[in-house]
């Protein structure tokens, strides 16, 4: 059976499209209370009238996540919206620095990339479980990657494995409790990060991409969901 997510805040990195989008709509039917994030918090005000339609609150936040003092202000922003009461948290926003010649990769793309693909959700994560721990209820979920034998990507690629770690290494603290961190990988999209050749829709992510959110406590933390593996899920 599935947890009962209804009206519980959940906020959703990178929601203004692609997966971002389709997690944020698929939280909506699930009854959450949507914190929808972007660079620019204006970019969710599509979704977030037609999700207010639809009779769900909706808050919309920016930040721009390779900047540590905007990481550190959409904390703060977050926990004025649920009075420091979050109960999921879906790191899906990421970057891809340019495609690179091996031995090629440049310092500052390292940088870049493990500063929003790691170090971001890492400090949203550390901001927010412990008040999942206090409420006895969390659901964390770091959007992961498949990709590899690609070194042309490898700033992309060690940022992703990185965050595979973070999630690993919590599992002991979490161990017992009903506030659990997973990873999901969706897959190789057509979305602005996938490019065109891409075989899925960013549609196919669904539901597949909600399974780490509505699964119940005996499921555990730590585990790697392949998103295009869980078309079948029911909710």
């Amino acid at each position: 059976m599935n947890v009962d997510l209804s009206n519980k805040w959940a906020l959703v990195t990178g929601a203004s499209r692609g997966v971002g989008l389709r997690i944020a709509k698929g939280l909506a039917h699930q009854g959450c209370k949507l914190i929808l994030h972007a660079r620019d918090a204006k970019s969710c005000d599509e979704l977030a009238q037609e999700l207010k339609s639809q009779g769900c609150t909706v808050a919309q936040v920016g930040a721009e996540l390779s900047d540590n003092k905007q990481v550190e202000a959409l904390i703060t922003q977050v926990n004025t919206i649920t009075q420091h009461n979050l109960e999921v948290l879906y790191c899906n926003a990421a970057i891809m620095t340019p495609w690179s010649e091996p031995f090629k990769q440049q310092a500052q793309d390292y940088a870049l990339s493990f500063q929003v693909n790691c170090i971001a959700p890492a400090k949203l994560a550390d901001a927010f479980i412990p008040q999942m721990l206090n409420s006895g209820f969390g659901r964390v979920v770091m959007m992961t990657s498949g990709i590899a034998d690609q070194p042309q990507l490898m700033a992309y690629s060690c940022s992703k494995a990185a965050i595979d770690r973070y999630v690993r290494d919590m599992v002991s603290t979490l161990e017992g409790s009903d506030v659990l961190i997973n990873l999901a990988d969706p897959g190789w999209l057509t979305t602005d990060l996938g490019g065109p050749d891409a075989p899925n829709h960013p549609d196919s992510v669904l539901p597949g991409v909600l399974v780490p959110v509505v699964i119940e406590k005996a499921k555990g933390s730590g585990g790697f969901y392949a998103v295009q593996e869980l078309k079948d899920y029911p909710l």
